[in-house]
């Protein structure tokens, strides 16, 4: 958790120095889900945060992490005056320009390789990499921007995000789960 959170402190201390005016923190879903005590069907928006103790008695460090750094974030912006919004995508899918497969990339990996029946077949909030590009973009460019801004596109299960890709990649040896 603290390279998260140092990390980001660093990368505002020297946004604040170099005057920046507006930083776009990528956070992730991940600071927004994991809160049990959110009423149950209210629909989870900006104002829902992940609850640091749970994720602390659950070891889910990244959601821990992601939520830590994030809170610092605003918190510094706070003291110092910098224009920080954050954007919170969940599972980012699409293409990928690095040679190493990321973490989104290996959970898609994942289930195509050993099957669905390996992950819980949940609902999975999944966005596209290029919706991520262009809302990094609006909150960046648009001054009335401000907050946390929760970045997705589609509710779907695993099961059906492989038959959606055996639908357009028919050739590909999909697992038999």
């Amino acid at each position: 958790m603290e390279p998260a959170v140092k990390g980001t402190l660093n990368v505002l201390k020297a946004c604040a120095e170099a005057k920046v005016k507006r930083v776009v923190v990528v956070s992730s879903g991940a600071s927004v889900i994991m809160n049990p005590r959110w009423p149950k069907g209210k629909v989870m928006d900006e104002t829902c945060w992940s609850d640091k103790e749970y994720c602390r008695a659950t070891k889910n460090w990244y959601c821990l992490s992601k939520t830590e750094a994030e809170s610092v974030a605003f918190e510094y912006a706070k003291t110092s005056g910098l224009d920080v919004v954050t954007v919170c995508p969940t599972l980012v899918l699409g293409p990928i320009l690095q040679s190493t497969i990321n973490a989104s990339s290996l959970v898609l990996i994942k289930i195509l390789k050993e099957g669905y029946e390996t992950l819980e077949n949940k609902f999975r909030m999944i966005v596209d990499v290029r919706d991520v590009a262009e809302a990094l973009l609006i909150t960046y460019e648009k001054p009335e921007a401000e907050g946390r801004y929760i970045c997705t596109a589609h509710m779907i299960k695993a099961r059906d995000l492989v038959e959606k890709l055996r639908s357009i990649y028919p050739n590909y040896n999909y697992p038999k789960k």
